[in-house]
């Protein structure tokens, strides 16, 4: 019988920023995929249900709280997971968010962003993928073997209006993503890889109110959005599942430092 090289089964993966939208389903279908995995986040009440969600399926988890941008936490929790599972083999950077004082809205202009909030937004997007990625690195070092999978944007390519902060960061996420894989590639071995999934528009919490209006229709933005994606709507978070499961298995054994866009087109088209 020919191996599955898309196969997850008995994989200890760490999902940082587990208890959002996207990076809470990916965490989930690891979980499906036959993974042990660690829900890592900050909301508590996220993370009891993450908890519920591995009790009712049968699945092996744990749901740690857990600051991307403290490393004691961060060490706390691996050395919890490696007390439980005694390796880690996939690490899913998926904490990362956006501030209102980091954005330039149509009202106004870049002059009057708000430094600290850009700062934070920076910190957490881009040194919130750095840290985990050193802290339980550490255990790649040792077993030479592990995979990286980031989240980037589509606004680090193409930057987005208003979305200053967040674009900057993730643009050097992408960066980070390159310089790792590289890293990691000629100072540990080719069995650690470091890639990342851009993703194009999914509804979250933190972009809600800005594509939907309160009756569920979109806003201008959100229309504008939809007119310059090909497939004329937003993403669902199953559609990252794909590349999530191709990235963290063998199937992409010999690919490291690349971006895969998931985004109906986005990226593709010029608008015309």
């Amino acid at each position: 019988m020919a191996k599955d090289m898309f196969s997850l089964n008995g994989k200890v993966a760490v999902v940082s920023g587990a208890t959002g939208v996207l990076a809470g389903a990916s965490a989930r279908h690891l979980c499906e995929r036959g993974a042990k995995v660690a829900f890592l986040g900050r909301d508590e009440k996220k993370l009891s249900e993450a908890e519920d969600f591995a009790s009712s399926g049968g699945y092996c988890a744990i749901a740690l709280k857990c600051d991307v941008l403290d490393k004691k936490s961060l060490e706390a929790a691996r050395e919890r997971i490696l007390g439980e599972w005694g390796s880690v083999d996939i690490l899913v950077n998926g904490a990362g968010g956006n501030a209102s004082g980091a954005t330039v809205p149509p009202d106004s202009d870049v002059f009057s962003l708000d430094i600290s909030a850009y700062r934070g937004v920076v910190d957490l997007n881009l040194t919130g993928t750095l840290l985990p990625t050193l802290v339980f690195g550490e255990c790649f070092k040792k077993s030479k073997m592990g995979v990286v999978v980031n989240f980037s944007s589509m606004s680090a390519d193409r930057p987005l209006t208003r979305v200053l902060g967040y674009s900057n960061a993730k643009a050097a996420v992408e960066n980070l993503t390159k310089w790792l894989a590289v890293e990691f590639a000629q100072k540990i071995g080719e069995g650690v890889r470091v890639n990342a999934i851009a993703p194009g528009f999914f509804l979250s919490s933190q972009n809600r109110s800005l594509l939907l209006n309160p009756d569920s229709s979109p806003t201008s933005r959100g229309r504008d959005i939809i007119r310059n994606t090909p497939f004329r709507r937003f993403g669902n978070p199953e559609e990252i599942f794909g590349a999530l499961v191709y990235l963290c298995s063998d199937a992409s054994k010999f690919v490291t430092g690349v971006v895969i866009p998931v985004d109906g087109g986005f990226s593709a088209f010029a608008g015309v």
